[in-house]
């Protein structure tokens, strides 16, 4: 069925875009005198004497033998200067993968604990104020969160790197802010609320001014201090969300991760100065290796549980020291963008090579982070009504009330029963928003100037350039179709009601 769908889709967007543009307007307006010979030489080029039915039979052709493994006979045409579209596409891809993978997981992540967060304090401050954000970034337009963010994010923070202070009033103002939102959050009696909003408000203005003081927008990282930290907190906090602290056996492996972790931050610094993307790579997959093992041999009689935990806990300390090591080479960034990291056009400074990997991927970070939160801002709101619809429906259930009837845990009940249930309509949604976050990129790409899918469609579909735009096509179309047979495989990971045979 999905081969069938993407060969009449092809035929659809094919004869469409066949009929509704003309290839050679530009050369018959041109007054070039070898004009002619121009008009014959496109025509011959893009197959333009054969009826569009016929040069898609032979589009088709052509694109099936990209089938074929490792016979590199792969044929998508080419563009009208000559280009084969099979060299095109893929230098267009890695910018549009990178923004929208980025932009879908940051979504998916932010958004379903958001949704979740307000289901279980529903009708309070922080489910309404989070319900208003959302329908406000909703309605939002893509093109005019862009423009905000070109000029209040990227002109304003840049504006701030020349003489990063933070006044008390703005740093008090803020504490506020956090404060309410942590004590909506936490939830609870009124003393509860107040000592983790106080707690807030008085960190949170603290480590700003510190901050501040210290120059630590100019030379960030988190330190030893704050690697122990976080690592530490990573392990509390898995372990309390997956099985509770009083599972030692969880916490112990949780901890085991940790220290390991650490031990690797203090060891690897050597190692990371002469590091490559593949040498980063090999060191996660073996953090991935230890989280596991350490899963698997404390485990008990719940080994699956430790496992999950290890490896969880393996990949945040990972990204941590990874945060870690990109900040420490900010300084050096800085220096080269001449003091302003925070790029609003393209996907990448041309002509920039420096011999670190730090700094290329600093550059592709603040190349892609305005187009990435413009694309965040799309899907957002999707993931935190339909998480929170569908928690609230879900806790409404009769098996959720016979769980609570037994004595489990708030968490237990919250985190094991329900929120499975509570991914299956979320599968769905993210099979479908990829095409729409892929389609919102058109327009962010143009905003943004980054020469991805986007911009490639845009520029070949206004002259009747067929090709590009049919790779562009069968990216998209392929992707979806992907994402959906994958949604189908998911439901039965998350429903024991479905069976695949």
């Amino acid at each position: 069925m999905s081969i069938l769908i993407l060969l009449a889709a092809s035929f659809v967007m094919f004869n469409l875009v066949a009929l509704s543009t003309d290839p050679l307007e530009d050369l018959r307006s041109s007054n070039n005198p070898n004009k002619q010979q121009l008009i014959e030489a496109r025509i011959q080029l893009a197959n333009l004497d054969v009826a569009p039915p016929l040069r898609w039979a032979m589009w088709v052709g052509g694109a099936a033998k990209c089938l074929i493994p490792f016979a590199n006979a792969c044929d998508l045409g080419t563009t009208f200067q000559g280009a084969p579209v099979t060299d095109v596409l893929p230098i267009a891809m890695v910018s549009t993968i990178q923004m929208v993978t980025a932009a879908l997981l940051l979504a998916i992540l932010f958004g379903i604990s958001t949704g979740i967060l307000s289901a279980l304090r529903e009708n309070s401050g922080f489910d309404v104020s989070f319900t208003v954000l959302s329908l406000f970034l909703y309605s939002l337009p893509s093109f005019l969160a862009a423009a905000l963010l070109k000029n209040f994010v990227a002109i304003g923070f840049n504006d701030f790197l020349q003489d990063p202070v933070i006044p008390i009033v703005v740093a008090v103002i803020v504490g506020i802010v956090v404060a309410l939102i942590v004590q909506a959050v936490v939830g609870g009696d009124a003393r509860r609320r107040i000592t983790s909003g106080g707690a807030s408000f008085v960190l949170t203005p603290g480590l700003l001014l510190y901050m501040s003081g210290t120059g630590w927008f100019l030379t960030p990282g988190f330190g030893p201090v704050g690697i122990i930290v976080l690592s530490a907190g990573a392990a509390l906090g898995v372990t309390v969300l997956i099985a509770g602290i009083h599972q030692r056996r969880a916490l112990l492996t949780a901890g085991i991760v940790a220290v390991a972790g650490i031990i690797s931050y203090f060891a690897l610094q050597g190692l990371f100065d002469v590091s490559t993307f593949a040498t980063i790579g090999i060191l996660f997959v073996v953090a991935l290796a230890v989280g596991f093992a350490a899963g698997f041999f404390v485990g008990g009689d719940d080994r699956a549980q430790n496992m999950r935990i290890g490896v969880l806990v393996a990949v945040i300390i990972s990204v941590i020291i990874l945060i870690d090591r990109f900040m420490q080479s900010f300084p050096g960034y800085m220096e080269d963008m001449n003091g302003r990291p925070i790029a609003t056009v393209g996907s990448s400074t041309p002509g920039y090579a420096p011999d670190n990997m730090w700094r290329v991927g600093l550059d592709v970070f603040f190349h892609l982070l305005l187009p990435t939160i413009s694309l965040l801002t799309i899907s957002f709101a999707g993931y935190t009504r339909y998480a929170r619809a569908g928690m609230i429906e879900v806790l409404s259930q009769d098996y959720v009330r016979t769980a609570r009837a037994k004595g489990m845990p708030e968490r237990v009940v919250v985190v094991r029963h329900a929120f499975r249930n509570v991914l299956i309509p979320i599968t769905t949604l993210v099979a479908t928003d990829l095409g729409g976050l892929l389609g919102g990129a058109i327009i962010t790409e143009f905003i943004f100037a980054i020469p991805g899918m986007g911009a490639l469609f845009q520029r070949s579909l206004g002259p009747g350039d067929l090709y590009p735009v049919m790779g562009y096509f069968i990216v998209i179309a392929f992707m979806a179709i992907l994402f959906n047979f994958l949604a189908d495989l998911a439901y039965a990971a998350l429903d024991p009601r479905v069976r695949v045979r």
